[in-house]
């Protein structure tokens, strides 16, 4: 088990390119689909729980799986997947990028690199649009989704030239889904 998360996360470090947003569609994909370590429930759980902690949220979601499937010692394996690929990309980058930054080859490489990015990210926000509307029973949950729509506008909204706290948005809303769920709408 120790090998299989620290081989999965090093993948996950390895090869998602663009942050913990564009990390997420491969670790459901290996965590969910491939190894069923999660379900999509558990997953959208996995994605809550790594965004409110500080801290990376690929790391996060790497602690949290090694931590789920073989305790300290499995969260040790899965974090350690995870960053390896990371120190020694970034080390080898750095040194690439400071020797031909200002070269035509980095400029086109880096170009090239911005759409895959963003159609991964967008990729992880569908998947979270698709669990949160839907029902622990696998139909469509209007609750779900009208709590999440709020919950976008409430982050989008500016009061008094601020933006709402993030802690606060997802607090009010695990309580609107405690009350929701208590009342037998979710």
């Amino acid at each position: 088990m120790m090998v299989d998360l620290f081989l999965v996360f090093l993948q996950v470090g390895a090869l998602s390119i663009g942050g913990g947003y564009a990390a997420m569609p491969l670790i459901k994909s290996l965590t969910v689909d491939g190894y069923a370590w999660l379900t999509a429930v558990e997953f959208a759980d996995l994605v809550t729980i790594a965004e409110m902690t500080p801290g990376p949220i690929a790391l996060n979601a790497a602690t949290f799986v090694g931590m789920r499937m073989a305790g300290l010692p499995g969260a040790i394996a899965a974090t350690l997947g995870c960053v390896i690929p990371s120190i020694l990309i970034v080390s080898i980058l750095s040194w690439l990028y400071a020797r031909f930054k200002s070269g035509k080859v980095m400029q086109s490489i880096l170009g090239t690199l911005r759409p895959v990015v963003v159609a991964l990210i967008a990729s992880a926000a569908v998947t979270l649009i698709q669990v949160a509307c839907t029902a622990s029973g696998g139909g469509f949950s209007l609750p779900g989704c009208l709590l999440m729509i709020m919950a976008f506008i409430a982050l989008r909204v500016k009061v008094k030239g601020k933006h709402i706290n993030p802690i606060l948005v997802m607090t009010l809303c695990g309580a609107g889904g405690i009350l929701l769920h208590a009342v037998g709408w979710m």
